[in-house]
C-alpha cells in the first residue's frame, strides 16, 4: 500500500509558486510587454553595450594616435632644430644658433611632459582628432625646413665645387701653356750635334740610329700637342684612334696614342724611299756626286733653324716638303676644328708660313725627318724604309716590340705568337743591317 499523502506540507509550495506566477502576470499586465517583447528588449540591451565598447575602443585608439602623432611632431622640430644650428654654424650665425637652441630646449620640455603624461595614465582625450591633425601639420613644417635646410647645405656644397673645379681648369690651362713653351724651348734647343769627326767618310750605321732617335723623340712631341688641341676641343679620341686603326684593342688607354704617331709617321715617310719625296723630278746620274750631295745637305741643314730656314729660302725643295706633308697631315675639317678657321692652310698656300705654336712644333718635326732622308742618301747603298704588315708574325730581327704585355694572354700564361696590329715607327734597312721598325702587338 502506498503512503498517504501529507496535504498540509504540499499545499504550502503549491501556494507559493502560485502567488509568485501571479506577480509575475500582474507585471506583464502593467508593462504590457509580451514574452517576445522581453526578448527583443534584452537583445536592444546587448547591443547597446556592444557599440559603447566599440565606440570607447576606437577613442582610445584615436587618443593614442593623437599622442603618437604629438611625439613624433617633436622630435622632428628636434631634428629641424639641429640641422638649423649645425648650417648656421659655418659662417657663424650667432643669432639663428641661439633660436635654434631655444627651439630644441622647447620641444624637450614638451617632450618630458609627454612622458610624465604616458607613465601617470593622463593623457589629454579631449578633441583627439584636432590634436592628431595639428600635430601632423606642425611635423610636416620641420620636415620642409629639414629639406630646405639640407638644399642649402647643399648648394653651398655645390659652389664650392663649381670654385674648386673653375681653379683645376685654370690650373691646368696654365700648365698646359707651360708644357707648350718648355716643349717649344726644348725642341728649339735640340738641333742635332753629331760628333765633331762625324765625316762622310766615315759614316756608320750608329749615326743613322742617332739621327733616328732624335726623328723620333720630334714626332712623339708633336703628337702629344696634336692630342693636347684634339682634346681641348672636344675631339673624342678613342673614335679617332679607331678610324686610324681600326678594331685594335688596346691593353692600356694611354696606348691610343700610339695609333696617332702611326698616322703621323706613314703621312711623314710616305716617298721616303725616293731622292726628293716625290716632291720634286730632279735627277742625277752619278751616284756618288749625289750621296755627296745630300751628305753636304745634311750637314748645311743639322744645324738649321726650321723658321728662319723658310723664311730665307720658302721656295727651297724642303719648303716644299713642309707645305706637302702639312696638306696630308693636317685635314682641312681638322685644322677648322682645332683652330676655328682654315688660316694656316691658306698661309701656306699662298707660300707664306704660319707663326703658330702648332707650325713651329710640325716644321721642327719635318726637318728631322728631312735631314734623316738627306742622311739616308749619304750611305752607299741608300737606306730605305720599311712597314711591316698587319697580322704579321712578331720577328725580333725586323721588330721591337713597344707594348710588352702582349707577350702574356689573359690567364697569365706566355703568349708564344703575338700579331702585328700596326706599325708606329718605321724600319729602316742600310745594306745588310736592319733597324728594328717599332710594332704595336695585339
Amino acid at each position: 500500500m502506498m503512503d498517504p499523502v501529507n496535504i498540509d506540507v504540499v499545499t504550502p509550495n503549491r501556494s507559493r509558486l502560485s502567488r509568485t506566477f501571479a506577480k509575475v502576470m500582474h507585471i506583464r499586465a502593467l508593462t504590457g510587454i509580451s514574452p517576445a517583447g522581453m526578448k527583443n528588449a534584452k537583445e536592444q540591451m546587448t547591443s547597446c553595450c556592444k557599440s559603447f565598447d566599440e565606440g570607447e575602443e576606437r577613442r582610445r585608439k584615436e587618443v593614442t594616435e593623437a599622442f603618437l602623432a604629438k611625439l613624433f611632431s617633436s622630435i622632428s622640430s628636434i631634428k629641424a632644430a639641429y640641422a638649423e644650428m649645425q648650417f648656421a654654424e659655418a659662417p657663424y650665425d650667432s643669432e639663428t644658433i641661439q633660436s635654434a637652441d631655444e627651439m630644441v630646449v622647447s620641444e624637450l620640455k614638451i617632450l618630458s611632459e609627454l612622458k610624465q603624461c604616458y607613465f601617470t595614465k593622463q593623457v589629454d582625450e579631449s578633441s583627439p582628432g584636432t590634436t592628431q591633425l595639428l600635430a601632423e601639420i606642425k611635423e610636416l613644417q620641420s620636415v620642409t625646413k629639414t629639406l630646405k635646410i639640407m638644399e642649402k647645405t647643399l648648394n653651398s656644397e655645390h659652389e664650392v665645387k663649381q670654385s674648386e673645379l673653375t681653379f683645376a681648369r685654370e690650373k691646368l690651362k696654365t700648365a698646359k701653356r707651360e708644357n707648350k713653351l718648355l716643349e717649344k724651348r726644348l725642341n728649339s734647343s735640340e738641333h742635332l750635334s753629331p760628333p765633331k769627326k762625324f765625316h762622310f767618310s766615315i759614316l756608320s750605321t750608329s749615326n743613322f740610329i742617332t739621327i733616328l732617335r732624335q726623328t723620333v723623340k720630334a714626332i712623339r712631341s708633336f703628337v702629344r700637342l696634336m692630342i693636347s688641341e684634339m682634346e681641348s676641343a672636344g675631339w673624342d679620341l678613342d673614335a679617332a684612334a679607331n678610324s686610324i686603326e681600326p678594331g685594335v684593342v688596346y691593353s692600356s688607354d694611354v696606348h691610343k696614342s700610339f695609333a696617332f704617331e702611326s698616322f703621323v709617321c706613314k703621312e711623314l715617310f710616305a716617298g721616303f724611299n725616293d731622292p726628293y719625296f716625290s716632291i720634286s723630278k730632279q735627277s742625277m746620274s752619278d751616284k756618288k756626286r749625289q750621296q755627296r750631295q745630300f751628305f753636304e745637305r745634311f750637314m748645311m741643314m743639322k744645324s738649321q733653324k726650321p723658321k728662319e730656314y723658310l723664311t730665307r729660302k720658302p721656295d727651297s725643295t724642303f719648303a716644299k716638303f713642309c707645305r706637302t706633308k702639312y696638306m696630308g697631315l693636317v685635314h682641312p675639317k681638322m685644322e677648322a676644328s682645332l683652330f676655328g678657321n682654315l688660316s694656316q692652310r691658306k698661309l701656306l698656300t699662298s707660300g707664306g708660313f704660319p707663326d703658330t705654336d702648332f707650325f713651329s712644333l710640325f716644321s721642327e718635326m719635318a726637318m728631322k725627318v728631312w735631314i734623316l732622308h738627306c742622311l739616308a742618301y749619304s750611305f752607299e747603298p741608300e737606306a730605305s724604309v720599311f712597314q711591316v704588315d698587319k697580322k704579321c708574325r712578331f720577328s725580333e730581327v725586323f721588330m721591337e716590340c713597344i707594348n710588352e704585355e702582349a707577350f702574356l694572354s689573359a690567364a697569365g700564361t706566355v703568349n708564344t705568337d703575338p700579331r702585328v696590329a700596326f706599325t708606329v715607327v718605321p724600319g729602316f734597312k742600310i745594306g745588310k743591317t736592319v733597324i728594328q721598325s717599332q710594332v704595336y702587338l695585339t
